[in-house]
């Protein structure tokens, strides 16, 4: 496979022929990935071949899948030994002989449905120790409720009175509190803690997220800070993806509440009375302050930060590291730092900063009659 060559070349180990970490699939037709996909197979005499794997086109070998969908990577087209290819009829043209193609409006889409096929393991966190069951080094309290199917790993400890639903992974030394109730076909990846929580169904949690301890709420005092009590929970509905080390404080007088379908990085932090809505997209090292609310479908680039109690409307986007300070509308494109505004007016000040900052183009300097100069000796005002 491509990526095993490559690991030959940055590892130095002559001996690494095929790595261990993914189960090799028995591959898909050509015939089979056109009626996934809806691709149009341009030569179908040949819907029997076999694909075995996926792989970018330059690194693609006899048996692997490939695609393109930019003009960046067309002109690899000739010296590809991939076996197909997904492309769009704008590319056609440019494919060699002997390279079996499917046409399709959507390469990189069709390309995901196909390696989604091939590799369902990758989808979701699995066992660290192949469990099948409960392994003997996990701790279930005898008041806990686990239903068929459930995997735990060594190491955990789900707490008394929690409720996991059928076919729910629970990893290595991860940690589910107290009364704490998880959905069906969930994964809780290894390392995590779920506190003070109540989790939909088919939600993927990643290694090392912790969800559920306390918001950070003080009353500062010039002698002291004085703690608020959180008292409230948070609830994840169903479909949502939450990437590595992320967190999510539970509410304080209120719910942190993520909605349905939401996806959301590594390393973003989430904090109490937080209201996420349906089909958002959170982006690495984002921050989000107390009572923010996002409206259904916003997006988030990396490393935006939202001060507390600010809401984003509906379908709203926000460019990487945008700061903001007051409400988003809906729909809106937004961008910048220290107060993000609309992207297009952030990107005419930037832009008009760099012109007035850039150094002055100088002029010939003009003839000056030496005898009219008079020596001015006054402190300039």
């Amino acid at each position: 496979m491509w990526y095993a060559s490559r690991a030959d070349r940055l590892i130095g180990m002559d001996d690494l022929t095929e790595p261990h970490f993914l189960r090799h699939p028995p591959g898909l037709t050509l015939g089979e990935i056109a009626a996934l996909t809806g691709a149009e197979l341009q030569d179908v005499t040949n819907h029997s071949q076999r694909m075995t794997n996926v792989a970018p086109i330059d690194l693609a070998e006899a048996g692997d899948l490939t695609f393109v969908d930019n003009a960046k990577f067309a002109k690899v087209l000739t010296s590809t030994r991939a076996g197909a290819v997904l492309i769009s009829k704008h590319f056609q043209c440019l494919v060699p002989s002997g390279l079996d193609v499917l046409l399709t409006p959507e390469p990189y889409k069709c390309f995901v449905l196909v390696a989604r096929e091939l590799y369902p393991d990758t989808l979701r966190p699995s066992s660290l120790f192949e469990t099948e069951g409960i392994a003997s080094g996990a701790s279930v309290h005898p008041s806990a409720q686990l239903a068929s199917g459930v995997t735990v790993d060594p190491g955990a400890l789900i707490g008394p009175r929690a409720t996991v639903g059928a076919g729910t992974l629970i990893g290595v030394n991860t940690v589910i509190g107290p009364d704490v109730r998880i959905g069906q076909n969930c994964a809780i990846g290894s390392g995590s803690s779920i506190t003070n929580a109540i989790v939909g169904d088919r939600v993927i949690i990643h290694p090392g997220c912790h969800i559920g301890q306390d918001g950070f709420g003080y009353i500062m005092g010039a002698t002291g800070h004085l703690k608020v009590p959180q008292i409230g929970i948070v609830v994840i509905e169903h479909d949502v993806e939450i990437g590595a080390g992320t967190t999510v404080d539970r509410g304080g007088i209120r719910n942190t509440v993520i909605g349905e379908g939401t996806k959301i990085d590594n390393l973003v932090q989430i904090a109490h009375n937080v209201v996420i809505g349906r089909h958002c997209i959170i982006a690495g090292q984002s921050g989000l302050s107390g009572s923010v609310t996002l409206g259904d479908f916003v997006v988030l680039g990396a490393r935006v930060g939202i001060r507390q109690h600010i809401t984003v409307g509906k379908g709203a986007r926000l460019a990487a590291r945008s700061s903001v300070m007051r409400d988003v509308p809906a729909g809106a494109l937004w961008g910048g730092f220290p107060n993000a505004k609309p992207l297009r007016q952030f990107l005419r000040e930037v832009v008009t900063l760099e012109q007035l900052a850039s150094p002055i183009t100088r002029l010939p300097a003009p003839s000056i009659d030496k005898a009219s100069i008079v020596q001015d000796t006054s402190i300039p005002d």
